[in-house]
């Protein structure tokens, strides 16, 4: 559910985004820009109340705006869109993967860590009580 609110954020932000552009010739588009920023924010602070880190969450947002944008305002404006952008384009990915996996990583070894203090903090098992001390065994 907290990726399908992020991929909602997205939508609702790239809407707005196109929707700045529209209303440079149609003044009524603001409403849809200022809905959209309002929804898309909203949903990011979904995102992160649900506990998605802050580095992730906002450089997927980010990065897949910055993507959509270029791609939908050459598809829609017939902006430019040339190698040197696509290039751009695979940096800005290459970054917010090598984020998500960062943040992975860092996950697991937290999870680790977590677990090894546990281990590290319960209390020796013993055997059963011997007859002479009423002591456990080791």
């Amino acid at each position: 559910m907290t990726w399908l609110l992020l991929a909602g954020a997205i939508v609702v932000e790239m809407a707005a985004t196109l929707s700045l552009k529209g209303a440079l010739t149609n003044p009524w588009l603001y409403v849809v820009v200022v809905a959209g920023y309002a929804g898309a924010f909203g949903l990011l602070a979904l995102v992160l109340r649900r506990g998605m880190g802050l580095a992730v969450a906002y450089g997927i947002w980010g990065a897949l705006g910055v993507v959509a944008a270029a791609v939908l305002s050459w598809l829609i404006f017939d902006e430019q869109l040339n190698a040197v952008m696509g290039a751009g384009i695979a940096l800005v990915v290459a970054g917010v993967l090598a984020i998500e996996f960062g943040a992975q990583q860092a996950r697991r070894a937290a999870a680790a860590s977590t677990a090894t203090t546990a281990a590290a903090s319960a209390p020796a098992a013993s055997g059963p009580p011997t007859p002479a001390t009423g002591e456990g065994t080791r």
